[in-house]
């Protein structure tokens, strides 16, 4: 083939190629992480990413590339996860930006729409990192404009694109040394190769494939759970694409602020917008069919999903979330956890809402505008708490304005935890409440014991597959076949005596019987020192302990 012409057919079919490849592979992409530990994330953070994108592309019909790219980028946008995802939300933003106002696109415009999404890209992150998909697709980007003499289709220029990712791929560890120290390559460069391969797959001739949407993604419900005894409690989470109909309401008549207004009085937790003709509706309410009978009234179903709350796995927060409207208050606070134990925690902290993720499950743009919708508060306070999920929060802060959004740069559980019980607002100075705050987690130190999962020479230490490994900061300490043993070296390590606290957050794969054996070694180790052990619950992380 020979394309010299890209329309919105065409570049609709590439994404879904590019996200099908991708599928096929994110496994792949998972297990490039540095870490020697199951926490790799990155393939299912793109895919869920541009899934999300798919996921609002046009049923049928034609449409201008423009308004094409405009659909792909806005449901990326709400769509990512994790510091990767939204990386290649803002590359997809930026190939939007370029392509305005293009009912089709030749080669040369293309390629600028291209540069156009290393500029947005760059600007997502406060610190951009060489050795990253940055660089990678950067690297690409430039390479294919200098060759533009060189190409005469689309399929020349992808060709020449891609080769320069795998090139540029291959030096990550050059400019990256923690890549080369764990003989990886960037996985985010990798999973960016996937897609792009994807879409050259398209421009040949290959049938985009299959894909799922982001609802797939997830994992089955356990029906078990409401029975013929149950009170139905949380009511239903009902979510659709809405086609605003021109038999049943004038399209640029169509009040949305009226729209939301009435969802919120009938429902609860709303997030609602319009795309076109396309209206996006998230709301939970106990009775689903007033809120389908009402939205009908204006157009007809797209898709349609409706789910008993009590039966999903991933709940957004701990509360209740129909309890009666909150009072208005001047700050409210929002922590992202996983694990029962550290939600319930957390919520005893104050959180108003606990949003479910953190390693190995990053939440969503959407996931936290929910969680934003949900408090009644001038100021939200964000404690993201894993340092790959606050590029997303920041990402939903600027799509949120209802209130203001102030995220703050936890990166640990234990760096949320301390600044959370240490949180003041009485003074209603918000940089002065977000400056303490930060100043709190820069004295907090979080170590943590998992399974590794390959051999690997990290840090001096020798780690085993199999293993368990004691590490803080992305520094592994120790490397033990005992999970006790290699948390008692890393409190050695991190000298635990010399602090006046040590929280020991018990993980769902550590047994009472080990994690009270070593509640009390570290008791008898540390008798000046307070140590109080929480049934945590949370996946991959068999101890977490943290340092005040």
């Amino acid at each position: 083939m020979n394309t010299i012409t890209l329309n919105a057919v065409l570049f609709a079919d590439m994404v879904r190629g590019g996200a099908a490849r991708l599928r096929q592979n994110r496994t792949v992409v998972n297990d490039l992480n540095v870490f020697p530990i199951p926490d790799g994330d990155t393939g299912d953070n793109m895919y869920m990413t541009i899934g999300s994108g798919v996921d609002f592309l046009a049923e049928d019909g034609y449409e201008a590339l423009s308004r094409t790219a405009d659909r792909v980028a806005r449901g990326m946008l709400l769509g990512a996860r994790g510091n990767s995802g939204v990386i290649l939300s803002r590359i997809f933003a930026g190939i939007a930006e370029g392509l305005a106002d293009c009912p089709e696109a030749d080669l040369s415009r293309w390629s600028r729409a291209v540069l156009c999404g290393v500029r947005q890209a760059y600007a997502a992150v406060p610190k951009p990192v060489e050795g990253t998909i940055l660089s990678v697709y950067k690297d690409a980007a430039e390479y294919a404009a200098s060759h533009m003499e060189d190409e005469e289709s689309f399929e020349s220029y992808f060709d020449c694109f891609i080769g320069e990712l795998h090139r540029s791929l291959a030096r990550t560890p050059e400019l990256l040394p923690v890549l080369k120290e764990a003989g990886v390559v960037d996985s985010g460069g990798a999973g960016f190769i996937y897609i792009a391969e994807g879409m050259k797959a398209v421009l040949s001739g290959e049938q985009a494939g299959q894909t799922e949407t982001t609802e797939n993604t997830k994992k089955s419900v356990d029906i078990s759970s409401f029975t013929e005894d149950s009170t139905l409690a949380f009511g239903y989470c009902t979510e659709f694409l809405l086609r605003l109909q021109k038999s049943k309401v004038s399209l640029d008549c169509f009040d949305m602020d009226a729209f939301t207004a009435h969802l919120n009085a009938i429902g609860e937790s709303v997030v609602a917008f319009r795309d076109g003709s396309i209206v996006k509706v998230h709301v939970h309410t106990f009775h689903p069919g007033e809120i389908l009978d009402y939205c009908q009234s204006f157009g007809e179903f797209l898709t349609l999903k409706i789910e008993n709350m009590m039966l999903q796995h991933n709940e957004a927060t701990v509360q209740n979330r129909f309890s009666p409207t909150r009072p208005h208050k001047k700050y409210g606070t929002v922590a992202v956890a996983s694990g029962q134990g550290i939600k319930e925690t957390f919520s005893s902290l104050g959180v108003d809402v606990v949003v479910e993720g953190g390693q190995s499950m990053n939440p969503s743009a959407s996931d936290f505008i929910r969680a934003f919708e949900q408090i009644n508060a001038d100021t939200i306070l964000v404690f993201p708490n894993n340092g790959n999920v606050i590029l997303t929060a920041g990402q939903a802060a600027d799509l949120y304005d209802k209130a203001e959004i102030r995220v703050i740069g936890s990166k640990t559980i234990g760096e949320g935890y301390a600044a959370l019980s240490m949180l003041d607002t009485s003074s209603g100075d918000t940089d002065a409440i977000v400056a303490e705050s930060e100043e709190i987690i820069r004295g907090v130190i979080t170590g943590m014991v998992s399974r590794a999962n390959r051999d690997t020479d990290s840090d001096g230490i020798a780690v085993k597959n199999g293993d368990y490994i004691g590490f803080a900061d992305d520094v592994i300490y120790a490397d033990s076949p005992d999970k006790t043993e290699a948390a008692l070296l890393l409190s050695d390590k991190l000298n635990a005596g010399q602090y006046d606290v040590v929280l020991l957050l018990c993980g769902k794969d550590a047994a009472s019987e080990e994690a009270h054996a070593l509640y009390d070694t570290l008791s008898a180790r540390y008798p000046r020192t307070e140590i109080i052990m929480i049934d945590g619950g949370q996946p991959i992380y068999d101890f977490i302990m943290i340092l005040e």
